[in-house]
């Protein structure tokens, strides 16, 4: 948070050096965050232009409650998300089905991986997960990162938003919780069932002895 007041404080001041070094060093990730919601990189460079406007505009009543990247990333969001319904007036079904499932609570995993009531265990693993060799290695394939970022695309828009937050940018939990403006308990669950679906999707590429 010191390091935070200095650069407010130079923000402020109007400091274009200091301004630079965050629109270079945060400007690809905010992109990133922007294609959740975007149906275009064209569109997604709009949303963080006009982001920065924003908090150039907001920085006077900035007062240190949340990190200022998490500030900043939550004017983006927000941004972000009414640009997308924007751009997408008709709400396709697939949407509507996955505002249902995340509400219900849909199971992290397949039910089916677990042995029902007749099994000799009931409720343990009846097909565990695989122990992948090295993913990072395999993941150099075209075939399985295509795999990767069809899995990330295809989740709902919740989970994906959290899994963008942790795992691609890199934000720790109770950032990526306030820039969400969920509880740190939501953020871990829908965190789970991103991880979850991911690593389900990539199954066939990546242990396909459990897949079949």
């Amino acid at each position: 948070m010191d390091d935070d007041a200095a650069v407010v404080a130079a923000l402020r001041r109007g400091d274009e050096a200091v301004f630079a070094d965050l629109v270079d060093g945060w400007g690809p990730a905010m992109l990133r965050l922007a294609r959740v919601h975007v149906p275009s990189h064209a569109i997604a460079e709009e949303v963080v232009q006009e982001t920065w406007l924003a908090v150039l505009r907001g920085l006077p009543g900035f007062e240190g409650r949340s990190s200022l990247r998490g500030w900043v990333f939550a004017i983006l969001l927000n941004r972000a998300r009414s640009r997308g319904k924007r751009e997408h007036r008709v709400v396709p079904f697939a949407a509507l089905r996955e505002r249902f499932e995340e509400r219900r609570g849909e199971p992290a995993v397949d039910p089916e991986r677990f042995q029902d009531r007749h099994g000799e265990r009931p409720g343990w693993w009846a097909a565990p997960p695989a122990r992948w060799a090295d993913p990072a290695e395999q993941l150099e394939t075209a075939e399985v990162r295509a795999a990767l970022l069809a899995a990330v695309a295809d989740l709902p828009v919740r989970q994906r938003e959290v899994l963008v937050l942790r795992d691609i940018l890199g934000l720790p939990a109770e950032e990526a919780s306030s820039v969400l403006g969920v509880s740190e308990g939501n953020q871990r669950v829908l965190l789970h069932r991103a991880r979850s679906r991911v690593r389900s999707a990539l199954e066939p590429q990546l242990a396909p002895e459990v897949a079949r």
